[in-house]
């Protein structure tokens, strides 16, 4: 097992993550908010960082990235519980993850639908963050339309 990041090599990491930041959001126009904390507000959790973007199919979506001692976790959410057709719906969604790339659909509280995945510490790099965005982005542009329509479909009938 590798041993946890030193606070100088996290400092880094931090420090990149702020850059990359700063630099998409700058005249980006889907960027409609960037903010920077801790996964539970004191000093010593987690550094977390959300971007929150314009969609056309879903209004928001707002990106989380986590930075653990090991890995950088990112998760977008999608959907509250479905009412309706929930198992077809979690079914499509099992079928598209097989489609996705560093990226998953899972079920997480209160049985709402999220988009997650984890890239070891060592791979974040400027690129990768893109990817990473940007996959989150495509696949809730993608799906939300379908995923709406399907466990609010009485409403749309």
């Amino acid at each position: 097992m590798s041993d946890l990041h030193d606070e100088p090599r996290l400092a880094d990491l931090r420090g990149l993550i702020d850059a990359w930041l700063d630099d998409f959001a700058t005249d980006n126009p889907l960027v409609a908010a960037v903010d920077r904390g801790t996964s539970d507000g004191t000093m010593l959790a987690e550094p977390r960082w959300y971007v929150r973007l314009l969609g056309e199919e879903k209004e928001f979506i707002t990106v989380w990235l986590t930075l653990g001692q090991r890995t950088l976790r990112y998760e977008t959410y999608v959907l509250p519980d479905p009412p309706e057709n929930r198992d077809e719906i979690l079914d499509h969604l099992l079928r598209r993850n097989d489609a996705l790339v560093g990226a998953h659909f899972s079920v997480g509280d209160e049985d709402a639908i999220y988009l997650r995945g984890q890239i070891p510490d060592s791979a974040v790099t400027a690129d990768e963050l893109d990817r990473v965005v940007g996959t989150l982005y495509t696949a809730v542009e993608a799906d939300f339309r379908h995923l709406v329509h399907r466990a609010f479909a009485s409403k749309f009938a």
